[in-house]
């Protein structure tokens, strides 16, 4: 006769064997779904496709003069995630609230020698411009999904982050008879230095290589076109005044004798619409 006690201890067993057999082939399914893809049939918007950005972009931290332009971004994406790319600008030049304000307190003529505050037209002429600008990058896409309105429409979306190196264009205008110090910080004709900022050409034009960072998102409105939003930093040597800002009484661009140059950080933002080619997407098993 089989007691109660053999009966339990059977039922325990038997319990026991059942709860680990169901956890092995809940592990198992577990297993399966950690090696499966995370997305099937998904669109490969931008994977081994190339990019074409025709695009508008303005400063948004200038302070004399707001640069803005056209241009044209062209990338190719190696991956769903890495791509590279270049990008450059032809820009205009537009007097910012700070220029037309300080030009407001100027004299409409010269002073004098003993009067170091330049009157308007020296004030303008020193100022410089970026005509031109670009960047050379490689690029991250670390995020992608998609949006939903009223659960009807969606659009899908990626953010990118961007590194490389800058380059910019710059150029001031300071004729012959307002800059009329030949020698800045110098002798002048054999005599002492002038000492007068207002009279020494500004020295910031040129071409000035630089770091350039950038962040932004598409926003797919089909299979081959996105809206493209970008803030972008062109890091480079600059002195955008072209005046005399490490005080020394004259305008320099030497390191070793005095240099009104810094390393600055120039902040755009940039709208344009990308057209991905070929215009056909992929799609992932």
């Amino acid at each position: 006769m089989i007691s109660n006690k053999t009966i339990i201890l059977g039922a325990m067993l038997a319990g026991i064997v059942l709860a680990t057999a169901g956890q092995a082939h809940a592990q198992k399914r577990v297993n399966d779904l950690e090696q499966d893809v995370a997305v099937r049939h998904r669109r490969l918007l931008v994977a081994h496709r190339f990019e074409v950005t025709p695009l508008f972009e303005s400063s948004i931290d200038a302070d004399y003069e707001h640069t803005v332009g056209g241009g044209l971004k062209l990338e190719y994406h190696l991956s769903d995630m890495f791509s590279i790319g270049v990008i450059g600008v032809a820009s205009a030049s537009i007097n910012t609230a700070l220029t037309n304000k300080i030009v407001a307190t100027l004299p409409t003529a010269d002073t004098g020698m003993n009067d170091k505050t330049p009157d308007q037209t020296q004030f303008m002429d020193h100022l410089n411009s970026i005509p031109f600008h670009g960047a050379a990058y490689a690029s991250l896409t670390p995020w992608y999904g998609k949006l939903a309105a009223f659960s009807s429409a969606f659009v899908a979306f990626d953010f990118y982050f961007q590194a490389g190196i800058s380059f910019a264009q710059l150029d001031s205008s300071c004729p012959s008879n307002v800059c009329t110090d030949t020698n800045p910080g110098g002798m002048e004709n054999g005599g002492p230095p002038i000492l007068n900022p207002k009279y020494d050409p500004p020295l910031n034009s040129g071409t000035k290589p630089g770091l350039y960072l950038g962040g932004g998102i598409h926003v797919f409105l089909s299979d081959f076109l996105a809206l493209d939003l970008t803030v972008r930093d062109y890091a480079f040597s600059d002195n955008p005044s072209g005046a005399d800002y490490n005080a020394d009484l004259y305008v320099g661009n030497n390191k070793n004798l005095g240099d009104d140059n810094r390393f600055l950080h120039h902040l755009f933002f940039g709208a344009g619409l990308s057209i991905m080619l070929p215009a056909t997407v992929k799609r992932t098993p």
